[in-house]
């Protein structure tokens, strides 16, 4: 789950980490009220979506004086902000966080992550900030610092002054830049982050460090312990069949391509997604029914690969286990009596009832084609996609 970035920054200001003085509004005068109670200008205004690039994409502009603050406010309110990271449609501004602009000295960049290949936390910090860590590690490889977590001791004292120093910070600042790293880091554990990063954390002309901008990725398996982040959650910046997803408790994950799939299980759902690549199919989600898929499950599966106009065709691979196959089969053929499909439909199937299963499709009457093998399922359900295309 994303949330804003004033709201990372606030979880972040509780660690101990500086910001800058804001507040974050929902109307032109609310816009307005919070520059005057800032004080003296300039302000920053600064559109608050679920996605990066903000600056380029005219989504963070500079004020002189409470008024102009209120007419940039209002030529965000309502609107839609396109950046390289939100997709075409862009997200809604439906909000804006109002700060002092700061005299700043120089930028950086300080992250927390997982590291998949390590399967460890690690922390990164950059001479540079302001941009994409991935932008720099390929432009400047020599600048990106990394250093790992480990589980038994944590972060120590010394491996934030050693990331301060490589960061190139100097003097009184190496200690302060070694408490925002910890305190960063706290924060990510606290918080069961998969994300946190300051970019840029700024020197400021006074000397202090500032987290000028924050983002906070939280695990969703991990929601269930946090409710006070939870309900930082703004589903107006998600996709709706994200949204519909969680609320039916499926597991999904909106791709690119046009083939539907419906799976049982994480594993057999990379599977099922390699074997379209392979053959050269395109998958247009992930949607994992769980292995106690139940007939109402895979009925809500389908209609929320209904809604969405990129799918040309369904492809089902389920194995019965915990759930029978004939539930399965029985769930997509109640589905399609209640909304007919009219587009292809390719199901595999293998396991617990594997042949009662099969024949209630078979006998359903409905345009259903049922194979035994995955690969010869896969391969069928690419050909008429690309015959409809």
């Amino acid at each position: 789950m994303n949330i804003h970035e004033y709201q990372a920054k606030a979880i972040l200001s509780r660690y101990g980490v500086k910001i800058p003085s804001g507040h974050v509004s929902f109307d032109l005068r609310d816009a307005e009220a919070s520059a005057q109670g800032i004080g003296m200008g300039p302000f920053v205004v600064k559109a608050q979506v679920h996605a990066g690039g903000r600056g380029k994409a005219g989504g963070i502009r500079e004020a002189k004086d409470p008024a102009e603050v209120r007419e940039i406010a209002r030529s965000m309110f309502g609107t839609r902000l396109v950046t390289a990271q939100s997709g075409p449609k862009g997200k809604p501004i439906s909000r804006v966080l109002v700060e002092e602009a700061l005299p700043i000295e120089k930028e950086f960049y300080l992250g927390v992550t997982i590291d998949r290949k390590l399967g460890k936390v690690v922390v990164i910090g950059c001479s540079e900030g302001g941009m994409e860590i991935e932008e720099i590690s390929r432009r400047s490889p020599e600048k990106v610092h990394k250093l790992v977590v480990e589980s038994g001791c944590g972060f120590t004292n010394f491996q934030g002054r050693r990331l301060a120093l490589d960061m190139g910070l100097q003097g009184p600042v190496i200690g302060r830049g070694a408490a925002v790293t910890s305190a960063l880091v706290r924060a990510f554990m606290d918080c069961d982050c998969s994300l946190a990063e300051i970019n840029p954390l700024v020197l400021t002309k006074r000397g202090d460090l500032v987290a000028l901008d924050a983002k906070m990725n939280i695990d969703d398996n991990a929601l269930y312990r946090h409710p006070e982040l939870m309900a930082l959650r703004d589903i107006e910046q998600e996709d709706p069949r994200d949204v519909e997803a969680s609320r039916l408790n499926l597991n999904y994950i909106n791709l690119t391509g046009n083939i539907g799939c419906i799976v049982n299980g994480a594993g057999l759902g990379m599977a099922t997604l390699d074997l379209l690549k392979y053959y050269g199919g395109d998958p247009a989600n992930f949607l994992d029914a769980g292995a106690g898929a139940t007939k109402d499950m895979i009925r809500n599966a389908f209609g929320l690969l209904r809604s969405d106009p990129k799918v040309k065709g369904i492809f089902i691979n389920m194995f019965g286990g915990i759930t029978r196959c004939d539930s399965y089969a029985m769930g997509v053929v109640d589905a399609l009596r209640e909304t007919p499909l009219t587009i292809p439909l390719v199901v595999r199937m293998e396991g617990t009832n594997v042949e009662l299963g099969r024949k209630i499709l078979e006998e359903s009457g409905l345009n259903i084609l049922t194979y035994k093998s995955m690969r010869e399922a896969a391969q069928k359900i690419i050909e008429l996609v690309k015959a409809k295309a």
